[in-house]
This record gives structure tokens, sequence and C-alpha cells, in this order.
């Protein structure tokens, strides 16, 4: 019989291949490949990726995207009973967003060295966010490296 930490990896993984999928409808449109997927009651709200090449638009990461699109869904600003899975760290602006919409749990795949929040501004996150890294973290970095070694 599984445990609870392995349903609840199973999960997590199961998420991130969403945003997985996002992530790659955004390579497909020559947008850097993040996607997101937020996830209240075991039912996905909302699912976006990158945008910022198509709405010339530097602030139209998946993060903010998919916020959005969830506050919407639920009428509300806040996602308090939410889970917000992305496929790579969340920038500073971004996690400043996901601390603003209280998201309750944070999952990422990929670390981000160079600009990831949990350098940057590791205090951005609201006090109650649990986070969660590494999930799929392979895969993901794999769609971004491979992006990049395209473009070059």
């Amino acid at each position: 019989m599984d445990t609870d930490k392995e349903k609840s990896q199973e999960l997590d993984e199961k998420y991130m291949r969403m945003a997985l999928q996002e992530a790659q409808q955004a390579a497909d449109a020559d947008e850097i490949p993040v996607g997101a997927v937020v996830v209240c009651q075991g039912r996905i709200i909302a699912r976006a990726h990158n945008l910022t090449e198509m709405l010339c638009d530097v602030t139209a990461h998946a993060e903010m995207q998919v916020i959005t699109s969830a506050a919407n869904n639920m009428g509300g600003k806040y996602l308090t009973d939410c889970t917000l899975y992305v496929t790579l760290e969340p920038c500073t602006m971004c996690a400043g967003a996901i601390g603003w919409a209280q998201v309750s749990r944070l999952v990422y795949g990929a670390s981000d060295p160079r600009r990831g929040y949990s350098l940057l501004a590791p205090q951005a996150l609201h006090p109650k966010t649990e986070v969660t890294q590494g999930i799929l973290a392979d895969e993901c970095q794999a769609l971004i490296q491979d992006f990049f070694r395209r473009k070059r």
C-alpha cells in the first residue's frame, strides 16, 4: 500500500506533467518554455504558459498568467486553498505575485540559480506558503536547455 508521501509525490508528478505540457506549448510558440497549472481541491482551475513574446509584455510569465486565470475562476484574488505547479523556479516578480495571491503551496521543477526568487528574494512568498522543489526537475530543465540550445 502506498504511503501518503508516495501518493503526494505521484500527484505532484501528475500535475507537473500538465505544467510541462503548457511549457511545451510555449516552446512551440517560440516562447521561453515555462508552464504552470493551479490546482484547487484536486481539480485544475487554471493553466498557462509564458506569453511574453506574443503579448510584448515582460510581465506575461506563466505564473502571472495562471494566477490571473485562477483568480477569475475562483471569483476572488486570493488562492489560499490552491497549489501552483510551475516548471521553473519563479522569479522575484512572480514570487511576489504568488505571495500577494496567498497561494497555499508552490511546487516547482527546475531551480533557477541566476534569477530564482530563492536567491534574490527568499522572503517574497507568503509566510504560510509551503514550497516543494525539484519535481520532475530533469525534464523541466531539459526543456529549457533544449530551447536555448536551439536559439544559439
